[in-house]
């Protein structure tokens, strides 16, 4: 009869749900990221847009891009690997970018409906990702402690 390993359980302690979650929330990142790019040059070009807040707007949204990247990839490590240290990880960068999606939700220089309605959706998707790794989380606390 084969055991589990020292201290693990034999069933699956992974989340579907997270894993869907966060494939789907790279892939509306994608569309995400494009669309408030191509409205930071139409708003820069029909707008008195001063360059200093241009330039930030789209630093900005390279670093979101960028912890995203982060996001997706200690989400799916940490729930496939059922890793406490990557999930914690991801819930740390989680409200990193909960906090800068709504930089350009409310804070950026021109904040127009389309912005107000995409950043919206993705604080919502990344409030159920947090949720859905903190489970998750607590979950492999409990079986691993």
């Amino acid at each position: 009869m084969a055991t589990a390993g020292a201290g693990r359980s034999a069933g699956v302690l992974s989340s579907v749900p997270l894993q869907i979650l966060l494939k789907l929330t790279a892939v509306y990142f994608v569309l995400y990221f494009l669309f408030t790019l191509s409205l930071i040059i139409r708003k820069s070009l029909l707008l008195s847009y001063p360059a200093d807040a241009v330039l930030c707007d789209v630093g900005l949204l390279f670093l979101l891009a960028a912890l995203e990247f982060l996001h997706f990839f200690s989400g799916v490590k940490g729930n496939l690997a059922e890793s406490e240290g990557y999930i914690l990880a991801n819930l740390v960068v989680t409200g990193t970018t909960i906090l800068l999606t709504v930089y350009f939700l409310v804070w950026q220089t021109y904040v127009m409906r389309a912005d107000v309605i995409i950043s919206s959706i993705l604080v919502v998707v990344y409030g159920l990702d947090g949720f859905l790794a903190f489970s998750t989380l607590a979950r492999l606390a409990s079986v691993y402690s």
